[in-house]
């Protein structure tokens, strides 16, 4: 396992301080773990924020820690709380939507994103945004 940020590749998902940081919209914040050929994204979502619909060509697995949120996916909603978790494949749209809980979750992105290796703001789709 690549060892990019000097921890011997121990972190802590409560430990704000690690990871790479990056805004991904207004109450969407994550720090990210790059590896050789995966990359980990720890996502916090404030109470009633909304992602907007994007898409990339890694395929992403989420893992619904904390919370509970509408995850939009191939243009359906489905509720997901804590304990859920779900494969969005490479290309598909996707966002999500919290409610008055707000959320935390794991991403899980293969192969790495190349625009997340770095700090940053948005979704990184190469548009700014």
């Amino acid at each position: 396992m690549a060892d990019n940020m000097g921890n011997g590749g121990f972190y802590n998902l409560h430990d704000m301080s690690q990871g790479i940081a990056r805004e991904l919209a207004k109450g969407i914040t994550t720090r990210i773990f790059p590896g050789e050929q995966a990359m980990l994204s720890v996502v916090r979502l404030e109470p009633n924020t909304q992602g907007k619909i994007h898409s990339h060509p890694q395929e992403q697995w989420g893992v619904m820690l904390e919370g509970a949120a509408t995850r939009i996916q191939g243009g359906k909603e489905f509720e997901v709380k804590a304990g859920d978790f779900w494969c969005t494949p490479g290309n598909a749209p996707h966002g999500i939507r919290t409610g008055p809980e707000g959320a935390v979750i794991l991403d899980v992105f293969a192969p790495p994103r190349d625009e997340y290796r770095v700090a940053g703001k948005g979704f990184g789709d190469g548009q700014g945004r």
